[in-house]
């Protein structure tokens, strides 16, 4: 026998007892899996089946979807968006066909999109049809995930759906399918009146790159304010290797000397492009007014700071040198913060927006929406963040030997970072299920400043609170730019800067 027909054999007379050891697994999840009480616990029972290809993986897991906690429902849609059969997604789309609650069908729409499965048949496409807008965004997503350009008919009616997250959804997968047919909806909502959806319009523009996006793009470029004008001389600069900025009279004259003959460049022309201009970039960032925090500048018209008041910032940096003749008036790290942020907010200009929340176990914000920076809101804004003070430290463990544990406050003094990004994204950390409707913030642009691992709040695992950030932010389409301080692992507030296109600057120890 052929060492190939021979291997084959093996396979399958081993076929049978491995469904059988599966199939052991699922009775075993399905009789023990409501004794657990923890969600580690839940969690780790879901995750047991992982890599079981089975169809009896997807009827256990779906019986315990509805009364899930939010960590156990991911565990779940890793494990369906992991199948490498055919029967086992089959199943999943059986199951999403018949199924009626929302959060299931949402969980099972996750886990189709993770697993990238295809065909798809009807059954998502009957999905874009939902009443529920969260299944329909989903059901858009799912179909962008397949790479399948045949999706995109399917998926353009979306773009003029009544509700901000499809309509940005349904240019999202159009992009991430590199269809034609994105240019056409893109330029239609270049002037929507969501600014998310204009956001998702720019960069499909220049994602998809065609010639006649370019006068596009500059018009958008002069009659954007704030965050959207870096957008759209992103978008201009992906589409030519030019590196004009925000310089509108650049890209116009660029624009007028050689529009008529223009040819988009090819990959290889592009990369050399970029080498060429990214030496002289500084010489076109032009005149345009911007803010900045700790070197991080930004056009955004609308911004929160949210800055760290655990009881860890009053202790001293320990590389006082990049500190030093500075005009801090001392070395702590709150004193640094304060310092760096009453600058900030006295060079804001009238036209901007802003609010400041400070943050430790609770958030505790200046105000519960965006103000002018005219002289009175910047006063008090002022005056709010020169009398921010750490909350516990090690100043107060003397209180809490003595017996006055609630004047110590060191409880109060944790660092809760989940609580205080849920705050700054419009979400209620305290509910189990997170609700998507209040995605649409005034606010386009965070300044996120901590010294500290988390401590405190419903997701301290450093991980979790990225993956959380991500999720919250693909309807949200805030830009976080993360400042960290401190003799700790920063790495994660990175991830958290890079994941919304945001910077990191790390001020040391």
């Amino acid at each position: 026998m052929p060492r190939a027909l021979a291997l084959f054999a093996a396979l399958f007379c081993l076929t049978p007892s491995l469904f059988a050891q599966d199939l052991e697994t699922v009775d075993d999840f399905k009789k023990y899996y409501r004794t657990y009480k923890e969600s580690p616990e839940r969690v780790e029972a879901v995750r047991a089946l992982e890599g079981l290809d089975h169809p009896a993986v997807v009827a256990a897991l779906v019986a315990v979807l509805p009364k899930a906690e939010p960590r156990v429902v991911d565990a779940i849609v890793l494990v369906l968006g992991g199948f490498e059969q055919r029967e086992p997604v089959d199943a999943l789309l059986a199951t999403l066909a018949k199924e009626k609650k929302e959060p299931v069908r949402l969980a099972l729409l996750r886990a189709i999109t993770a697993g990238g499965y295809q065909p798809l048949g009807e059954t998502v496409l009957d999905c874009l049809e939902d009443k529920s807008w969260p299944v329909r965004r989903l059901a858009v997503g799912a179909l962008g995930a397949t790479g399948n350009a045949a999706h995109a008919e399917a998926i353009l009616p979306l773009c003029e759906d009544k509700e901000v997250a499809v309509r940005c959804a349904a240019l999202d997968a159009l992009t991430a399918l590199r269809a034609d047919s994105v240019r056409a909806a893109a330029t239609s909502l270049l002037a929507d009146e969501s600014w998310q959806v204009r956001a998702s319009a720019i960069a499909a523009l220049g994602a998809v790159r065609h010639r006649d996006s370019i006068p596009l793009l500059i018009e958008r470029l002069a009659a954007e304010e704030g965050r959207l004008v870096a957008d759209a001389a992103g978008a201009l600069e992906s589409l030519t290797g030019r590196a004009f900025g925000q310089r509108l009279e650049l890209w116009r004259k660029f624009w007028d000397s050689y529009g008529d003959t223009y040819q988009i460049p090819t990959d290889e022309e592009l990369t050399a492009l970029r080498e060429k201009q990214a030496a002289r970039k500084a010489e076109y960032e032009g005149p345009e007014e911007k803010l900045a925090y700790h070197g991080v500048q930004t056009p955004t018209r609308r911004v929160l700071f949210v800055v760290d008041v655990s009881g860890s910032m009053e202790d001293e940096m320990v590389e006082k040198e990049r500190f030093r003749g500075k005009g801090y008036p001392s070395f702590t790290r709150m004193d640094i913060c304060k310092t760096e942020l009453l600058q900030t907010i006295e060079a804001l200009e009238p036209y901007v927006e802003f609010n400041v929340a400070a943050f430790a176990t609770e958030v505790d914000p200046w105000k519960q929406r965006l103000q002018r920076a005219n002289v009175l809101g910047k006063t008090s804004a002022m005056d709010f963040v020169r009398k921010l003070e750490p909350i516990g430290g090690t100043s107060k463990e003397d209180l809490a030997r003595v017996g006055l544990v609630q004047s110590a406050n060191l409880d109060g003094g944790r660092t809760n970072t989940w609580g205080a990004l849920a705050w700054a994204l419009g979400i209620d950390a305290d509910l189990k299920r997170p609700r998507d409707d209040a995605y649409e913030l005034e606010v386009d642009t965070i300044f996120f400043l901590s010294d500290g691992k988390p401590t405190a709040g419903e997701f301290i695992d450093t991980d979790d609170i990225v993956d959380e950030v991500k999720k919250a932010n693909l309807l949200r389409k805030v830009v976080l730019h993360t400042i960290a301080l401190g003799p700790f692992q920063k790495s994660f507030m990175e991830r958290l800067a890079r994941d919304s296109g945001g910077a990191f600057v790390d001020l040391g120890k």
